[in-house]
């Protein structure tokens, strides 16, 4: 195996996605939500007519395991918080919604994902919740995020933001992403992404761990509350990490001149 290493500086902002998209904001009054019955119908269809072939994919690429699936019982109907770790691009998007099946899991993504010309819809149709650049889209982005909540969808968040392609640790995160659980009280879960080695065949799959509930303490302050559930994920997930015992990629830090 041909190691390859990527040098970092700042283990919050630096990305390694490694894809050249020309990245745009989102429209003035950009909907969140399908606005006619045969959309809504429609992105149904193609959500659900997908799902085997995500199977399928993660399977082959991945030979992806999940481990604690079943914690997610009985909490599907009233929707929760999914909460993982960035380590892939394709497979993070796919793996979630074999989380939460026969649910659909809604994902929220950065605006590269909704910047390639012809595809905004096939990815809002598969459930991506646009995060908009500027702090102009916010208002617009916090009453969707509410209403999914109203409407008890899964909704996936990745806190560490930036894609680290097969990073075998959890790496910085704060409380910001939590605020949504936090406001509704609805349980958190965390699913950590690690790498193993395969038992027969060379190279890694994934094998993913799911944690929780995580239930938010309503009689905190919020911010207490935010920083609870930030805790516990973080705890969960790190531990988790340690599971992983494959590197392909190594990742060392470089400090900027500056530094």
């Amino acid at each position: 195996m041909k190691e390859r290493v990527f040098y970092y500086s700042d283990p919050v902002n630096d990305d390694f996605a490694g894809n050249s998209i020309k990245t745009k904001d989102l429209p003035d009054g950009y909907s969140y939500f399908p606005k006619t019955a045969a959309r809504r119908a429609a992105a149904a269809v193609i959500y659900h007519a997908a799902r085997p072939v995500v199977w399928v994919i993660q399977e082959i690429a991945y030979g992806e395991k999940i481990v604690g699936r079943k914690k997610l019982k009985g909490y599907r109907r009233d929707g929760f918080y999914l909460y993982g770790n960035h380590t892939r691009s394709m497979g993070d998007a796919y793996c979630p919604g074999n989380l939460s099946w026969p649910k659909k899991a809604y994902i929220v993504a950065g605006a590269d994902a909704f910047s390639i010309r012809g595809i905004r819809r096939l990815v809002e149709d598969l459930g991506g919740i646009a995060l908009p650049l500027g702090k102009k889209g916010f208002k617009n982005y916090t009453h969707a995020m509410r209403r999914h909540a109203d409407l008890n969808h899964v909704i996936t968040l990745y806190p560490e933001a930036h894609i680290w392609p097969q990073y075998t640790g959890i790496r910085p995160f704060g409380t910001a992403s939590f605020h949504y659980p936090a406001e509704n009280g609805k349980p958190v879960f965390t699913f950590t992404t690690t790498w193993q080695k395969k038992k027969l065949l060379p190279g890694a799959r994934t094998v993913v761990y799911v944690d929780g509930p995580f239930i938010p303490d309503m009689s905190l302050p919020m911010d207490s509350r935010k920083q609870a559930l930030r805790d516990a994920a973080y705890n969960a997930m790190t531990e988790r990490a340690k599971n992983s015992n494959y590197e392909k990629i190594r990742y060392v830090y470089r400090p900027t001149e500056a530094g």
